[in-house]
This record gives C-alpha cells, structure tokens and sequence, in this order.
C-alpha cells in the first residue's frame, strides 16, 4: 500500500499548508456544522462532530472560526447549513484507478455538472452510485512520525491494543484500525505519551489499481481538480502511484 499511502501522506501535508486559503477553512467549517446539525452541538457525545473539530484543529484553523460554525448549526450567526447535502459521487481515473467524491452542497445539479465535467476534461469518467463504493471501506488511520527502532515497538504496542495493521517507513508510521476501535486506541496511545500527528475516519480502498507513471500524473491531476471544486470536501482513490511520479509531486505541489 506503499505508493497509495505516500500520496495520502503528501495530500494531507500540503492541506495542511494550503490552510492559509480561506477556501480550505471554509470547507471545514461547512464540515462542522453539518456534524453539529446532525448530531448536536456537544463534541463530547458527538463523534463526528468530535473528528471533525480535530480535522480543523489539525489544518490549524482558529478556534473562534469552530465555535462560529458549531453555532451555525443552532441558526446562531446566520445561515444554519440545513441546505446543505452530503452526496458521495464515484468514477474512474484514467488507468481505472477507482475514485470516490465526497461532497457537501446546498446545490446537487451545480455539484453534478462541475464533477461530471472535471472527470471528462481530466479524462477520466463518473460512474453509477454503487460502482466503486464496493473496493473502499471505512477505516480509523492514525499517523505518528518516529524513528524506525522505536516505530516498530510503537506498532507492536498498538496490536497488542487492538490495531488491525500498520505500515512503517523511514519517518512514519500508520496504524490502521476499525472506526470502532479508532478512539479509544487513540486515546491509548495519547496516555502512553505517544503524540500523533494525523488521526482520522477515512475510506480505505480493499485493493490498489497500479498506475502506469503518464497514468498516475493524469490521475494526481484529476484528483487536484476535484478538491479544488467549491462544493467538494474530500477525494479518495485506490490508485497506487509510482514513487517517481509521487517525488516529483511532492516537489511542486
């Protein structure tokens, strides 16, 4: 899952980075009150309110705008975010890498025209609902940047408290467990003084699509285009990238 997990890696460092856009805030913002409409306003009996504020928190957005969104939610402020949609749109990249859209939206025919349009142009193609949904699954990953040594004895710790996997690397380490498990694991690891630096919900794909390196650039540049829709939250793939092509991404992204 190598060249799948560089790219998930990079994706959410220049997120991270891009957080000096109002657009990225704007985004996590619609996020958290849509999860406080859903669920109330309490993150402590909320969970998707809870991961969401930490999202935030993450791309380090201010706590003032969480508490405005989180108001929204009430009506306080204005604009309650009750007209907006979750929808999950999925197609194909060029090479057949599977793609999952994941779109917030006060406007379903605006969100279908813009994505449908990206996949034509990107050459890749908007499938049926249902036609790629089959090879994700939702999975908790949390992400603690380490050196090899002690990585390993950090996974070894996290099976021993019920992780399913883990993936290291010369910096990192991703362990991977079931959204049920997810919280309290890492809650675990917190009180083991064991800091994290990315702790998500997310869709993992069951299997990866190989890229060829002229299909992974095409692909990479479709799911760019894809985030940068305004009605979009977040992109997933199985495509698995060659390590050139993920270096040279790296580089200019």
């Amino acid at each position: 899952m190598s060249g799948h997990s560089k790219w998930s890696t990079i994706k959410h460092q220049k997120g991270q980075a891009d957080a000096r856009r109002g657009k990225v805030f704007t985004k996590l913002a619609r996020e958290i009150t849509v999860a406080a409409r859903s669920g109330g306003p309490d993150a402590t009996m909320n969970s998707s309110l809870r991961l969401a504020i930490e999202r935030a928190r993450q791309s380090n957005m201010p706590m003032d705008n969480i508490d405005r969104a989180v108001k929204r939610a009430s009506g306080q402020g204005g604009d309650n975010g009750a007209s907006l949609e979750e929808i999950i749109y999925e197609g194909y990249s060029p090479g057949g890498a599977a793609i999952m859209v994941m779109a917030l939206t006060d406007n379903r025919n605006r969100a279908a025209s813009e994505i449908r349009k990206t996949f034509d142009r990107q050459n890749g193609k908007l499938g049926e609902s249902g036609s790629v949904a089959w090879t994700f699954e939702h999975k908790g990953v949390i992400t603690i940047e380490e050196s090899l040594e002690r990585a390993e004895e950090i996974a070894l710790l996290a099976i021993d408290m019920g992780a399913e996997d883990f993936m290291q690397d010369d910096s990192s380490l991703e362990i991977y467990t079931t959204p049920e498990t997810f919280e309290p694991l890492k809650e675990a690891l917190l009180n083991q003084n064991i800091p994290t630096t990315r702790a998500e919900i997310t869709m993992m794909p069951k299997n990866l699509c190989s890229l060829a390196p002229r299909e992974a650039e095409q692909t990479i540049r479709l799911l760019d285009t894809l985030e940068e829709l305004d009605d979009v939250q977040r992109v997933h793939t199985n495509g698995d990238f060659p390590t050139e092509i993920l270096e040279r991404y790296n580089t200019t992204s």
